[in-house]
């Protein structure tokens, strides 16, 4: 059965007037929707000119903020836009117009740069507070469909995001447009967010509590285990004396340390295992010297998290041991003090 059937042969209940929903309108709808929209895009490509960069350069040498500003459909979409700016690079937030000219006009000082969005290019709201806006020699920036409007006018760059038409079939909903001014700004965002060099870990400082800001923010040094809580032993220790310590610390492990807690070797579970399969080994009195993993693999403190998940995934190990420069042992984490810090 093919995805086609499945789609327009699907049982739908009867509509409040009591007839029968057709799948096959409602895919061919839903299809001339998403082409609509998809060729709403498409014509932007043209629109990636002179203007833009005007505009990219008025962003990028703004020494304030860009206040993002539009009402109804407009407005949900100055919102995003706003959000995406500042997550990547260029310090913005949203302001009501409505909200503006009632003591909001306020939050825009003259080191912004005003963004304004109106597919009419004739929003009353907008047009009531953006010649106050000019008055001050505050740069601004509309996206409208008319470049003829009364804000495109005003503007010191019009970028225009009309459409060949909306996707809504009486031509009132705003679909296409809003989707043509969202795709406009993401790429004022990302232009810009290049234009700055960016990084990903710019991006996790503006997004800590997400799964990026902790693999590219948290370091070793921030969740392994320090001081007395480090499993080790001296040298000389026996087997039984090295899984009391592995068992009382609780990480799978002990170090093995000189008298200047130089790491010489690392005993695991995984030795244990190997020891305890072999015939020839007296578990109470082989030295733990004899079992150890004489180059373990190690980290330093100021790694981040993800790289000694990574490490631990490569080499199939579940704990490793933190040493300095001149290799003492500082501290240790296995795979759950990661899972914990949700680096994985």
């Amino acid at each position: 059965m093919n995805a086609q059937f499945q789609a327009t042969s699907l049982p739908l209940g009867p509509t409040p007037d009591g007839t029968m929903l057709d799948g096959a309108k409602l895919v061919r709808s839903a299809r001339a929707v998403i082409a609509t929209e998809a060729r709403a895009i498409e014509v932007l490509h043209d629109r990636i000119d002179g203007r833009f960069l005007r505009a990219c350069q008025l962003m990028f040498e703004c020494q304030g903020r860009v206040v993002v500003s539009g009402m109804g459909k407009s407005g949900h979409i100055a919102r995003k836009i706003a959000a995406t700016l500042a997550s990547t690079g260029t310090p913005s937030f949203f302001v009501h117009p409505a909200e503006a000219s009632h003591g909001d006009l306020g939050m825009i000082t003259p080191k912004d740069v005003v963004l304004a969005l109106s597919n009419s290019g004739e929003t009353d709201e907008l047009l009531t507070i953006l010649p106050l806006i000019k008055r001050q020699g505050i740069p601004l920036i509309v996206m409208s469909g008319n470049d003829e409007s009364s804000l495109a006018r005003l503007a010191d760059v019009h970028l225009d995001t009309s459409v060949p038409a909306e996707a809504c079939p009486l031509g009132l909903a705003p679909t296409a447009s809003t989707t043509a001014t969202l795709v406009m700004g993401d790429a004022l965002a990302i232009a810009l967010l290049e234009a700055r060099g960016f990084t990903d870990e710019d991006f996790a400082r503006s997004h800590p509590a997400g799964s990026l800001g902790r693999q590219l923010l948290v370091k070793i040094s921030d969740v392994m285990h320090m001081g007395d809580k480090v499993p080790a032993v001296s040298p000389d220790a026996s087997l039984t004396e090295a899984l009391v310590e592995m068992t009382r610390k609780g990480l799978g492990m002990t170090a093995i340390v000189d008298d200047e807690h130089r790491l010489l070797g690392v005993f695991t579970d995984g030795d244990l295992r190997r020891a305890v399969d072999d015939d020839d080994i007296d578990l109470r009195q082989t030295p733990v010297t004899h079992l150890m993993t004489a180059k373990p693999k190690t980290i330093s403190g100021d790694k981040l998290a993800i790289e000694a998940a990574r490490l631990m995934e490569a080499h199939k190990i579940h704990a490793l041991l933190v040493v300095d420069e001149d290799n003492h042992v500082v501290g240790a984490l296995n795979i759950h003090d990661l899972l914990r810090a949700r680096v994985v």
